[in-house]
């Protein structure tokens, strides 16, 4: 798979630390900045890795912050995009199983980089069950579709 990763200041050290585990596990690595610790802003950086997956460059995206939350927030703004926060593997398993995540967003400043890369080895591991759940991914691109018509 080509993996999208990207990242602020805040998650710099730990979005080098999975790139160097993604590319160990067999996969592309794309690699969206930022490339050091000094301070940047992480919306832009985090839609450009949502882009990515959306538009295909990539099979699925890493977006890593200090907490996480606001990458996950930036990410999501990309029609799309299905980022995931997720602090243990229960959480990346079912990102991954029910919602068909296709982003993953981890707070540098929350999980150790051990957990972390069990955490990336999960959600890039787990397939989507489908089924049921094909249904609710199916309304949730459905109201995004109804939110791009209504500012339209």
């Amino acid at each position: 798979m080509r993996i999208a990763i990207a990242g602020d200041h805040a998650g710099f050290r730990l979005k080098s630390a999975v790139a160097k585990a993604v590319r160990e596990a067999g996969h592309e690595v794309l690699d969206l900045g930022t490339w050091s610790e000094d301070p940047v802003d992480y919306p832009p950086i985090c839609a450009r890795c949502a882009r990515a997956v959306v538009l295909g460059e990539a099979d699925r995206g890493i977006v890593i912050g200090g907490s996480g939350q606001g990458e996950a927030l930036a990410a999501n703004k990309v029609r799309g995009a299905r980022a995931a926060l997720c602090h243990d593997e229960y959480t990346a398993r079912f990102a991954r199983k029910h919602n068909d995540a296709n982003l993953l967003s981890l707070g540098a400043r929350i999980v150790a980089e051990e957990l972390a890369l069990d955490i990336v080895n999960v959600f890039l591991t787990t397939g989507f069950d489908g089924g049921r759940h094909a249904v609710r991914i199916a309304q949730i691109s459905a109201i995004e579709d109804e939110e791009a018509a209504r500012r339209h």
